[in-house]
């Protein structure tokens, strides 16, 4: 069975990951990385980057030897909601708040898919956004306003 390679998922998919692991390594380039012991603000985006790298060369010559083909079709809707929904919780987290920005990245990423069903979502981007509070404001310290900007 002959698959092209841009129809082999597994090429594909190591191909994100090392597109993905070099653009943390060049974002980060200017970064002091520091050591193991005293990391620097790049030692955690050039070490994540090339574990992606390595992995991406990894799945890619898998890709090469299983040659399984990619199923199912592009979804330009997706293509298009999941972005924005980043960007306007981007916009939103500083504005309105983590709760607020949360929930409607979760809504907004749900109507990507076709089955969308607004009180299944609510309720999960409710569960979701309790877990995260929990997680990143509460657990990490991190310093996002829960409601409100600042």
């Amino acid at each position: 069975m002959k698959v092209e390679l841009r129809e082999n998922r597994d090429f594909l998919s190591g191909l994100m990951f090392i597109v993905i692991g070099l653009g943390a390594i060049f974002i980060a380039r200017d970064y002091p990385v520091g050591s193991a012991l005293r990391m620097g603000p790049g030692y955690f985006p050039v070490a994540l980057g090339g574990i992606l790298f390595l992995m991406g060369i990894y799945v890619m010559v898998q890709g090469l030897i299983k040659k399984e083909k990619v199923k199912g079709n592009w979804s330009l809707r997706a293509l298009v909601i999941l972005p924005l929904a980043v960007i306007v919780f981007g916009l939103m987290v500083e504005r309105t708040g983590f709760v607020p920005a949360l929930i409607v990245l979760a809504l907004l990423s749900a109507t990507a898919g076709r089955e969308f069903k607004f009180v299944e979502m609510l309720i999960l981007a409710i569960a979701l956004t309790a877990a995260c509070v929990a997680l990143f404001i509460y657990g990490l310290g991190m310093p996002y306003p829960l409601f409100g900007g600042h």
